[in-house]
């Protein structure tokens, strides 16, 4: 595994050498980009001697002009840990304020992140830096803190830099797991609707909602980060999925929406319904802009195919049909009777009265609803959601 292992400006940079040590004795390759200010806590030449590759410190090499390409070391690394993490490179790290070697590396990295904070305890506590981890973890950065224990639940431990031997463990145990799951849904093939849809008034008109598709292509993303081959059926948005394997049909309306996915429904192993569709639709549609004339215009809607409902009945016994149900109240009631009524295998339950939930947000909190049991998760990314999601999927799957 290649690593990349940045140093901060920090007391605890001594304890990087362990680090380094840890990672070599397990095989790993470990290629140490540090500060400047993490210069002064620790030689180069130390870390360049454990690692048997020369520290890169800044864009060029002061000897002979070589640049160094932190594009190349997000391409070539498996991993970046961040060890020890001080409370100005979370900042920087949050906001992408890229003006050092270690910084422009993380932006660049296609890799896992994990950092490791060190500092003191009023730097930890504080609401700027803690509301910079919130940020970061909304990113999909692991941020490794000292396990739970009797130095971590006193003062003391707050804020303290972990052990390098158990940031090691947490490391490569989440590598593993990642390379594990990468085959886990191979050969198989999963239909995804995301995003929102578009009911025309007239040409420039339209009804719609608030949808990102942000969950429905993180979806995408984690099956097919898994293996599997993914139809993703995908309303007006501007987003676009990054992960290779993934086949993109674009529809506008509700009624698109759903040729579409009942048409690839047939060769699915599973479907997630994640897409805002809308329940209604005008009754007749303009071709022309209509003009402001009057005192009002008003608009006869009809209701609009139901996606879940349609594959509900053509589902056959051996694939799996998981739906969202998002609901402003008696959320629980409600998701359950949708769960039974469309012959559902899941059900994930958001609510609008979660703050940090629902549309455009990064994040989400969700209870995922089977016919075995329920599990209510706490605020996530929408990657980490996506990746509950995934988890419960494989399961019903197999």
């Amino acid at each position: 595994m290649n690593i990349v292992l940045g140093i901060t400006g920090s007391i605890a940079a001594y304890k990087a050498c362990t680090l380094i040590r840890e990672f070599v004795r397990g095989g790993h390759d470990v290629q140490v980009v540090i500060t400047p200010a993490g210069k002064e806590f620790i030689t180069p030449v130390t870390l360049s001697a454990l690692t048997s590759h020369p520290v890169i410190s800044d864009f060029f090499a002061q000897r002979d002009g070589t640049w160094h390409s932190h594009v190349q070391l997000g391409l070539w690394a498996d991993a970046m840990v961040v060890a020890p993490a001080t409370a100005s490179t979370l900042a920087k790290m949050a906001h992408g304020v890229a003006d050092n070697m270690l910084i422009t590396t993380y932006l660049s990295m296609r890799a896992p992140v994990f950092v490791a904070p060190a500092m003191d305890v009023d730097m930890w506590q504080h609401p700027a830096t803690q509301d910079n981890l919130q940020l970061l973890r909304q990113r999909g950065v692991t941020i490794i803190e000292p396990a739970s224990g009797e130095l971590a639940s006193h003062l003391i431990g707050k804020g303290r830099m972990e052990e390098p031997e158990r940031i090691a463990q947490v490391v490569i145990d989440a590598i593993t797991q990642r390379e594990t799951i990468s085959t886990a849904l191979s050969g198989r093939r999963v239909l995804i609707t995301a995003g929102p849809t578009y009911e025309r008034i007239d040409p420039v008109r339209f009804i719609g909602n608030y949808s990102s598709g942000k969950m429905g292509i993180a979806l995408a993303e984690e099956c097919a980060r898994r293996g599997a081959a993914v139809d993703l059926v995908l309303g007006p948005t501007a987003l676009r999925p990054k992960a290779q394997g993934i086949n993109i049909t674009d529809v506008e309306s509700a009624h698109e929406m759903w040729e579409a996915a009942t048409s690839l429904f047939a060769n699915a192993d599973a479907a997630i319904l994640c897409a805002a569709v809308a329940d209604f639709t005008p009754d007749t549609t303009s071709d022309q802009k209509l003009r402001r004339e009057g005192e009002g215009l008003t608009l006869h809607l009809r209701p609009t195919e139901d996606i879940a409902r349609s594959l509900g009945e053509m589902k056959r016994e051996q694939q799996v049909l998981v739906g969202f149900a998002l609901e402003t109240h008696n959320e629980h009631t409600h998701a359950i009777e949708k769960l039974h009524r469309k012959h559902l295998d899941a059900i994930v339950l958001n609510s609008l009265q979660d703050e940090g939930a629902g549309f455009r947000h990064d994040t989400n909190k969700v209870t995922i609803i089977t016919h075995k049991g329920e599990t209510a998760y706490p605020l996530k990314s929408k990657t980490e959601v996506a990746a509950d999601i995934i988890d419960t999927l494989q399961k019903l799957i197999h």
